[in-house]
C-alpha cells in the first residue's frame, strides 16, 4: 500500500465507499436510497419517501454543510467539517437547536422537535461529523 499523506488507509476507504455505492444501486427501489455520512437511509416505512433533505446551504457564506434525515424517534445530522480547522469540532447539542462549531465557523440548526440532549451525541471521523440525535418523548399525563 502507498503511503498516502492524507492517511494510511484513504485508499482503502475509497474503495469501501464505491462498493457501497454499487450496492445501494443494485437494492430494491434504489433511487429512493441515499447514503448519509456513514448511514444508508432507504425509502421510510410509511409514506415511501426518504426522510432526507439537504437545507438551506448557500454556496460559500461560512456555513458547514449539513443535511439532515429523520426517522420516528431521531435526528441524524451529517456535516462536512474543513480539513484545515486547527482544533476539534464540537456539536453544542441543545433541546431545540445544534450548534456546529468550528473553529471561527458556527452552523446553527434549528430543530423541529426536541431532542434528549442526555441520549444524543456525536463523533467526527475522516471530516465528516455524524450528529445522532434522540428525540424527546411526549409526556403523558
Amino acid at each position: 500500500m502507498q503511503n498516502n499523506p492524507n492517511g494510511p488507509y484513504d485508499d482503502v476507504f475509497n474503495n469501501l465507499s464505491k462498493i457501497v455505492e454499487d450496492i445501494v444501486k443494485n437494492m430494491p427501489d434504489a433511487q429512493n436510497a441515499r447514503i448519509v455520512g456513514y448511514t444508508i437511509i432507504t425509502r421510510h416505512p410509511q409514506n415511501g419517501d426518504p426522510g432526507m433533505f439537504r437545507d438551506g446551504m448557500p454556496e460559500d457564506d461560512g456555513e458547514i454543510p449539513y443535511e439532515i434525515a429523520e426517522t420516528d424517534d431521531q435526528i441524524f445530522i451529517t456535516a462536512e467539517i474543513p480539513t484545515t480547522i486547527k482544533n476539534a469540532p464540537i456539536a453544542d447539542i441543545e433541546p431545540e437547536r445544534v450548534r456546529i462549531i468550528a473553529d471561527d465557523r458556527i452552523t446553527t440548526i434549528m430543530l423541529d422537535h426536541k431532542v434528549d440532549r442526555i441520549h444524543s451525541y456525536y463523533r467526527v471521523h475522516r471530516s465528516v461529523m455524524d450528529i445522532t440525535l434522540r428525540k424527546e418523548l411526549p409526556v403523558n399525563l
